[in-house]
């Protein structure tokens, strides 16, 4: 059972787009907007649903907005 579980989180998803710029902020903001796949501004990306990746949208959750969770 525990492989249905894990299965079905990983077809999970979250789409964040960037809405602030990574200017005068410090450096490990930025490294945490690339590391999400955002270096510039209006960009979208698609992320596999997992803790680790929420903690980088918290970290980062002034610069982004989540656009749609499935």
């Amino acid at each position: 059972m525990a492989k249905k579980a894990t299965q079905a989180e990983a077809n999970k998803t979250v789409t964040v787009e960037q809405t602030g710029s990574p200017i005068r902020r410090p450096a490990v903001q930025r490294q945490t907007l690339i590391g999400l796949g955002l270096n510039k501004m209006h960009r979208t990306r698609t992320l596999e649903d997992t803790p680790s990746v929420r903690g980088m949208i918290r970290a980062v959750q002034h610069l982004v907005r989540v656009v749609d969770e499935k």
